[in-house]
C-alpha cells in the first residue's frame, strides 16, 4: 500500500472494512481467497504491520463504467477509495474483488516475508502458510 494513503491506519481503526482489488485480468487473489483466511498488510518497502480475518469475498466482472459505479455506490464507504471517480482512473478495470475484513489487529513485531517466486511487483501474494515465508533478521 502507498503509505501516504494511510489505509493501514484506517483498517486498524475500523474505518476501512473492505479491501478492494481492481484488475484487467483475473489474477491473485481471484478465486484464491476465502472466508476465514487471514490477510496481512504492509506499506510499500516496509514490513508487514497489520492483519485481519476475511469475513466474506465478492467477485465481480465489470462490463461497463456503470458496473464499476454501482460497486462504488454500494460498497464505497467500506472501501475508502483514494479516487472514487472511475473515469479518472488510469485504466478501466474488468474485474473487482471485495474482501470484507473483520478483527483487524496491529502486528506487535512487524516482519518481512520472502517474496521470491511471486515477482518483484506483485501487490497481492497468496500462500498456504506465511510462517514458511518469514525472513529472519
Amino acid at each position: 500500500m502507498k503509505k501516504s494513503w494511510n489505509l493501514i491506519e484506517k483498517i486498524l481503526a475500523g474505518q476501512k472494512t473492505i479491501e478492494s482489488r481492481w484488475y484487467q485480468t483475473r489474477r491473485s487473489p481471484w478465486d484464491k481467497i476465502h472466508k476465514g483466511d487471514r490477510v496481512f498488510f504492509k506499506n510499500a518497502g516496509e514490513p508487514l504491520q497489520a492483519q485481519a480475518a476475511v469475513e466474506d469475498v465478492l467477485q465481480f466482472s465489470l462490463n461497463t463504467i456503470d458496473d464499476i459505479k454501482k460497486v462504488i455506490r454500494t460498497y464505497g464507504d467500506g472501501i475508502k477509495l483514494v479516487q472514487s471517480d472511475p473515469t479518472l482512473w488510469v485504466s478501466i478495470p474488468k474485474y473487482c474483488i471485495l474482501i470484507f475484513l473483520k478483527n483487524p489487529k496491529k502486528i506487535e513485531h512487524p516482519f518481512h516475508i520472502d517474496k521470491k517466486g511471486f515477482g518483484s511487483a506483485a501487490a497481492w501474494l497468496t500462500m498456504p502458510d506465511i510462517q514458511e515465508r518469514i525472513l529472519k533478521d
